[in-house]
C-alpha cells in the first residue's frame, strides 16, 4: 500500500519551468547561463514568447538581431514555444474583475472578443511567418476574461499556463497548467509551473537558482508530460478553490502590509 502511495505522489509531482518575457530584447546575459543550465540537466523549458513586443521596458534592454532564428533553434531542442499576449502592453484596468482575480492593468481583459480575437490572430501570423507551430498561451500580467478564453478557442488553443491548483486541469474548454508563486519553489505533491522574468535578475538570483535546479533537476518535467496530468477528480477540485482562496487572501494581506 505505501509503496503505491509513494509511486501515485512521485506520478504527480513535477516542476515545469516556464521563462517569461522572452522577446528580441531581453537579458541575454542570463538567457544564455540559463540555456547552458538546461542543457546540462537536460531541461526543456516554456518560453514565452512575446510576438511583437512593444513594452517600452523591455524594449530597453539589450537587442537580439536573430532572436527568431534562436527562437526555431529552441524549439529544435524540444523546447516548448508558447505565445505570452501579442506587444506586453496594458491598455485596460481590471479592478480585481479579471477571472483570476489577480488585478492590475492587462492587455486583453476587457477588450471586445472581436478585439481580443485579432490580437491573438497578430501573435499567431507573426509565429505562422517564423515557421513556429503554437499551441498554448499566457496573458501578461495572468489576467483573463471569458472572452480571452472564447477567442484562444477561436483560433485553436485551448490550453493556458495560468490557473490556481496543485494539477493541471479543464475549465471553460480550456486546459489550465498551474502558477502559484512569483518564486521559484518545489511542493512535495501536485504539478506546477514556475513564473520566471529574467530581466529583473541579479547574478545572485541566477546562482540560487542554479542552486535550486542542481537539487531539484529530478523533479522537472516537460510540457507535454505535465499537460497530460489534467485531472478533474472531485479531489482536485476542492485543493484548487482552497489554494485559489488562500493564495488571494495572501496577496490582500500583503497589499494591506505594504
Amino acid at each position: 500500500m505505501f509503496k503505491r502511495i509513494k509511486e501515485y505522489i512521485l506520478e504527480n509531482t513535477g516542476i515545469l519551468i516556464r521563462l517569461d518575457d522572452i522577446a528580441e530584447n531581453m537579458n541575454w546575459s542570463l538567457m544564455e547561463k540559463s540555456e547552458i543550465l538546461f542543457d546540462k540537466y537536460k531541461i526543456k523549458p516554456v518560453l514565452g514568447v512575446i510576438p511583437q513586443n512593444q513594452d517600452k521596458e523591455l524594449l530597453s534592454y539589450p537587442k537580439r538581431d536573430d532572436f527568431w532564428e534562436k527562437v526555431r533553434g529552441w524549439r529544435d531542442k524540444g523546447w516548448n514555444i508558447s505565445m505570452h499576449g501579442l506587444t506586453h502592453v496594458y491598455d485596460t484596468e481590471t479592478n480585481k474583475k479579471d477571472y483570476f482575480s489577480y488585478g492590475g492593468k492587462s492587455e486583453f481583459y476587457g477588450h471586445p472578443i472581436e478585439v481580443q480575437s485579432e490580437r491573438i490572430k497578430s501573435g499567431l501570423r507573426k509565429f505562422k511567418e517564423e515557421k513556429l507551430n503554437i499551441k498554448s498561451f499566457f496573458a501578461p500580467n495572468h489576467t483573463y476574461d471569458l472572452n480571452t478564453f472564447s477567442a484562444l478557442k477561436e483560433n485553436g488553443i485551448n490550453q493556458i499556463i495560468d490557473g490556481y491548483g496543485l494539477m493541471p486541469y479543464e475549465e471553460n474548454g480550456i486546459k489550465f497548467m498551474p502558477q502559484l508563486f512569483y518564486k521559484v519553489h518545489a511542493l512535495p505533491f501536485g504539478i506546477q509551473s514556475t513564473q520566471i522574468h529574467l530581466n529583473y535578475w541579479t547574478q545572485k538570483d541566477f546562482g540560487n537558482f542554479e542552486n535550486f535546479i542542481e537539487k531539484n533537476h529530478r523533479s522537472i518535467i516537460n510540457y507535454d508530460d505535465a499537460i497530460k496530468k489534467v485531472s478533474d477528480k472531485l479531489t482536485f477540485k476542492l485543493i484548487k478553490l482552497l489554494v485559489k482562496s488562500t493564495l488571494k487572501t495572501k496577496r490582500i494581506f500583503s497589499n494591506f502590509k505594504s
